[in-house]
């Protein structure tokens, strides 16, 4: 049998065989020297007799309790050993991926914990190669992404000096693809910086300036980017919530946070649709609300619409590039909060982003 390979089970049945062998004995030394006693004395055996009825359920119950204290004994340390391998385990869980079980002694019990730290051992080395690997990746990102700055911004100007051109002699097909080209030369250069945005906050070189701002005054600059737009397209973009409403934020990427989500709301609207910007506060968070009447999310991508570079075989929009709602969701963690869809294909999309009030906690 397989118990028999752990020494601590073998050494407390030995002890028990021990004890009870011992007792046994005392009992057939007592029971002789009672027995010869009387045989000397009186010979009769009523007394002995008495005695055998007297001192046997004491020998039993001194038995039972030395078994019993030595049963206590072994369980009490193999619960001290499972306390000490969860807490191990928990180390890891957290982190600590150095945390190994003591396994050097025999057993099923032992053979079991080095199955668990060979598993450990498995995840840590697959974790520091996954992990390389998303540096490797993160810091190549980033060299291409900066390397595309020079000749894009050396591509804007060159396009601009053929617009002009074209304006000055009168040259409408050049005009067109120089508007085209800026165009595209206008979605790489979004591209790249989101890329950039998003790979900082991977590897988490961004450190947040965050001060007790004004929402109205963060939402009036958005505003003031995207109503020029709005117009152009003849959609409605409207600003309500409380004009007192401050939290603790960082200016810049809460804006650039909900300027990404009001321009996906104007890139899935048409003429006369609704873009509507709400803010509050509730008991223990303060919301910022971008619902549009446009033309909804599909169900089966609602489980996707934050993972990178993902696009819905249901959507029509052809210059999307599938960064701009994993960066509001990089944005919203970064401040310890949440971002929520709702949406109905034909009925519109609500995002909600949430974030805890530190004071409330």
């Amino acid at each position: 049998m397989r118990i028999w390979t752990n020494q601590k089970i073998r050494t407390l049945f030995l002890r028990i065989f021990l004890s009870m062998t011992a007792s046994l004995l005392a009992f057939a030394v007592f029971l002789g020297w009672e027995l010869s006693g009387t045989a000397l004395g009186t010979g009769k055996t009523g007394p002995a007799f008495r005695t055998v009825v007297v001192v046997s359920p004491a020998l039993v119950l001194g038995m039972g309790t030395v078994v019993l204290l030595l049963c206590y004994r072994y369980f009490k340390e193999q619960d001290r050993i499972m306390a000490d391998a969860v807490s191990r385990i928990q180390a890891l869980i957290s982190g600590d991926r150095d945390a190994r079980i003591e396994c050097s002694k025999e057993g099923e019990l032992y053979r079991l914990f080095h199955e668990v730290n060979s598993l450990a051992a498995i995840l840590s080395a697959r974790a520091e190669n996954e992990e390389q690997s998303r540096k490797f990746l993160q810091n190549t990102i980033s060299d291409i992404s900066h390397q595309l700055k020079t000749p894009l911004a050396a591509l804007n100007i060159y396009n601009g000096i053929m617009q002009t051109e074209a304006e000055a002699n009168g040259l409408p097909t050049i005009r067109e693809f120089t508007d085209l080209s800026e165009q595209e030369l206008d979605r790489i250069e979004t591209l790249v910086q989101n890329l950039l945005k998003i790979t900082k906050f991977d590897a988490g070189s961004i450190v947040l300036e965050k001060h007790r701002e004004n929402i109205a005054g963060m939402m009036a600059d958005v505003e003031r980017q995207f109503s020029f737009r709005a117009g152009q397209e003849g959609k409605e973009l409207v600003f309500a919530g409380s004009e007192e409403l401050c939290f603790l934020c960082d200016r810049s990427w809460i804006g650039e946070a909900v300027g990404n989500l009001v321009k996906n709301a104007l890139d899935h609207t048409k003429n006369g649709d609704t873009v509507r910007v709400e803010w509050g506060q509730s008991a223990r968070m303060v919301y910022i609300t971008v619902k549009d009447t446009g033309s909804g999310i599909h169900p089966e991508d609602l489980h996707h619409i934050f993972k990178r570079f993902y696009r819905s075989r249901y959507s029509k929009d052809t210059q999307g590039i599938g960064l701009g709602l994993p960066l509001v969701k990089s944005v919203a963690q970064a401040h310890n909060g949440t971002v929520e869809v709702d949406s109905r294909p034909g009925a519109g999309t609500t995002f909600v982003m949430n974030f805890l009030i530190p004071t409330n906690l």
